[in-house]
């Protein structure tokens, strides 16, 4: 399969086997995982490679020590967040096929200083039940992906 030039990055991860998913649907649609320190578990828990299955050891992966150094090192034009109190919805995003899709911890969402800088390219995934607070990370970086395929005419 040919690699995917967009890329899926987790800020602060708090859940092994949500960041496991996440590595195993980059895995199926050929995409890098970018994580950003600090996890809230160790890369090497069993939880994420249970959540990985096999499949872990195929995951790309790049680790940054903070969002400052992958903004350093990635220099992304085309920066995607997604996070419960945006305005507007994942299908209005800008996808290009370069872009970053960006997501914050599962329990705490993306840093008050992240959301400000960066708040007009914030966007949400729709909740209809005032019982759920947020849906769970790696299903919603699973529909973030295929959405981009979608508008990117990416899709087989």
């Amino acid at each position: 399969m040919k690699q995917k030039n967009f890329k899926i990055v987790l800020v602060a991860p708090d859940i092994p086997g949500n960041t496991g998913s996440i590595g195993r649907t980059c895995v199926a649609l050929g995409l890098e995982l970018i994580l950003i320190k600090p996890f809230g578990f160790d890369l090497s828990e069993k939880a994420v490679r249970r959540a990985g299955l096999d499949y872990w050891k195929y995951v790309q992966i790049k680790e940054y020590n903070t969002f400052d150094e992958f903004i350093a090192s990635e220099k992304p034009s085309n920066l995607i967040f997604f996070e419960n109190d945006a305005s507007a919805s994942y299908t209005e995003a800008p996808y290009q096929e370069d872009c970053y899709l960006i997501f914050g911890s599962e329990t705490k969402g993306l840093s008050t200083e992240i959301y400000n800088k960066y708040s007009n390219q914030m966007y949400f995934l729709p909740q209809y039940s005032e019982h759920i607070r947020s849906i769970n990370l790696s299903n919603a970086v699973t529909a973030v992906a295929y959405e981009c395929l979608r508008q990117c005419n990416k899709l087989r």
